[in-house]
C-alpha cells in the first residue's frame, strides 16, 4: 500500500484541485466560446436579415403608393421620387440577397427579379405618359407580382423570427447545461482545497448566475436587465453580446408597432389589426377619421419642412386630445400624410371631434406668416395649374359607428368615411360629421 507523507498528500490535493479547476475552466470557456459565436451570428446575420426584409417590404409599399399617386396626378415630376424609391429597394435587396440561399429562400430571388422586370416596364409606360396602359399593366401584372413578393418577404421574416426564437432557447439551454456541469466540477475542487479553488469558483458562479438570470429576463421581455459582468474575457464579451441582443430585441418589438417615423403613432398594420380585433369582439366602437384640408397647398407654399412640422404638431394634438377626452384603451394612429385615426367608444366620439377642431383651429394661425394670417388666405396654383385662393388649413372629421352597420368591415368603414370626407371638404372651415343613419348593410 502506497504511503504518502503529509507534504505529498498536500501536493496531491493541490494537484487534484488544479485538475478539477482546469477541467471546469476549460469546459466553461469552450461552452462560452460556442455561445459567443452563436450570439455574434444571431446579431450579425439573423437580426440583420430580418431587419433588411422588413425595410425592403416597407420600401416596396412606399414605391407602390408613389406609383399610384403618379397615375392619379399624372405628374411626371413624381418619376424622380420613384427612382429614389427604386434605389432604396436596391440598397436593402443587395445585402439581403447573399443570405437567401443559406436559408432556403432562393425563390425570393426569382420573385424579386420578376418584380423588377414588371416595375421597369411600368416605369417605361409612365415615362412615356401612357397612363391607361400603365394602370392596366399595374393592375394585371405588377400588383399581383408585388403582392406575391410581399407575401414571400413576410414568410421569410416569419422564418427568421422563428429561427431567432429557437436560437435564443438553445442558448439558454446551453448556458444552463454549462452552468450545471461547471458548478459540479468547481465544487469538487472546493471540496479538496477551498483556499485554492475559491477565487475561480466565485467568478464562474457569479458569471453563470448572471447569465442565467439575464437569459430568463430577456426571454420574459425585460430587455433592460443589468448585466454586471466586466472585463475583456469571455464573460465580459458574452455580457456585451447579450446587451446587444437585448437592444436588437427591443428594436424588433418597436418595429412590430409599425409606428409612423414622424409622429411615432401606430401605422396602418396596427390600425387594421385593431379594427379587425374590435369588429370580431362585437362591441360597438367609433371610427374617427381626421383629415386636414388644403394641406398640399400649404406644403407647396411653405415647403416640406413646414409641412412636416404641421404633421408632427397635429399628431401631438390628436394624441393629447385622445388621452384627455377618450378612453385608456383607445387606439390613436397615423395612417400617413395628414390623415389620422382614433378608435374610441361611440359616446366619446362627438366630444373628441369637437375638441380636436377647437384645439386645431386655435393652433392654425401659428403656421402662417402675418400677411397670410391677416388675409385669411393665400394665392397659388392648384394641381391643374389654375390660379386660385386657398383658405387657411382646416380640419374635416368623419365619424362612423359600427352599431349603425349590419356587417362592419375595415373596407365598409373606410368607404363610409371617404364619402363623408368628400362632403365635408365642400364646406368652409373645420367641420365634423357623425353618421347617425339607421342600421344598414
Amino acid at each position: 500500500m502506497l504511503r504518502l507523507t503529509v507534504s505529498q498528500k498536500i501536493a496531491a490535493g493541490y494537484l487534484l484541485v488544479v485538475v478539477f479547476c482546469f477541467a471546469a475552466a476549460g469546459y466553461a470557456l469552450a461552452a462560452l466560446n460556442s455561445v459567443t459565436r452563436r450570439a455574434e451570428r444571431l446579431v450579425a446575420v439573423e437580426f440583420k436579415t430580418f431587419t433588411l426584409a422588413g425595410d425592403l417590404s416597407r420600401s416596396i409599399l412606399a414605391h407602390e403608393r408613389l406609383e399610384r399617386q403618379l397615375m392619379v396626378l399624372q405628374d411626371a415630376t413624381v418619376l424622380a421620387l420613384l427612382e429614389n424609391r427604386r434605389q432604396e429597394m436596391e440598397s436593402f435587396w443587395v445585402p439581403l440577397r447573399p443570405h437567401l440561399a443559406q436559408t432556403g429562400f432562393q425563390e425570393l430571388e426569382e420573385g424579386f427579379a420578376s418584380f423588377e422586370e414588371l416595375r421597369a416596364e411600368s416605369l417605361r409606360l409612365l415615362e412615356e405618359e401612357q397612363w391607361q396602359a400603365a394602370e392596366a399593366h399595374s393592375a394585371v401584372l405588377l400588383s399581383p407580382q408585388r403582392n406575391r413578393l410581399l407575401e414571400d418577404l413576410a414568410g421569410y421574416r416569419q422564418a427568421r423570427e422563428q429561427g431567432m426564437d429557437d436560437t435564443m432557447r438553445q442558448l439558454a439551454t446551453q448556458l444552463r447545461r454549462g452552468y450545471r456541469l461547471t458548478l459540479t466540477l468547481a465544487f469538487a475542487g472546493i471540496g479538496l482545497a477551498v483556499p485554492v479553488a475559491a477565487g475561480v469558483i466565485l467568478k464562474i458562479h457569479r458569471a453563470m448566475e448572471q447569465l442565467r438570470h439575464a437569459t430568463r429576463a430577456i426571454a420574459a421581455g425585460d430587455y433592460g436587465y443589468p448585466l454586471v459582468l466586466e472585463g475583456h474575457d469571455e464573460f465580459g464579451h458574452l455580457a456585451r453580446h447579450f446587451a446587444d441582443m437585448a437592444l436588437k430585441l427591443r428594436d424588433l418589438e418597436q418595429h412590430h408597432l409599425d409606428a409612423n417615423p414622424l409622429t411615432r403613432l401606430p401605422g396602418n398594420l396596427v390600425i387594421r389589426s385593431e379594427l379587425e380585433r374590435r369588429i370580431a369582439s362585437g362591441s360597438p366602437f367609433a371610427h374617427v377619421y381626421v383629415d386636414l384640408d388644403y394641406f398640399k397647398a400649404y406644403s407647396d407654399r411653405y415647403g416640406y419642412t413646414a409641412g412636416s412640422e404641421v404633421i408632427l404638431r397635429v399628431g401631438d394634438l390628436v394624441r393629447r386630445i385622445g388621452a384627455d377626452h377618450g378612453n385608456p384603451e383607445d387606439l390613436i394612429g397615423h395612417i400617413g400624410g395628414d390623415d389620422y385615426i382614433l378608435l374610441s367608444t361611440p359616446e366619446r366620439a362627438e366630444n373628441l371631434a369637437r375638441e380636436l377642431i377647437r384645439a386645431f383651429d386655435a393652433m392654425v394661425p401659428e403656421f402662417y406668416t402675418e400677411e397670410d394670417r391677416r388675409r385669411g388666405y393665400f394665392s397659388g396654383e392648384d394641381r391643374y395649374g389654375e390660379k386660385r385662393r386657398f383658405p387657411l388649413l382646416s380640419m374635416s372629421i368623419a365619424v362612423v359607428c359600427t352599431r349603425n352597420l349590419a356587417n362592419p368591415t375595415p373596407e365598409t368603414i373606410g368607404r363610409e368615411c371617404a364619402k363623408m370626407k368628400e362632403y365635408l371638404k365642400t364646406l368652409p372651415g373645420s367641420n365634423f360629421l357623425i353618421d347617425r343613419r339607421e342600421l344598414r348593410k
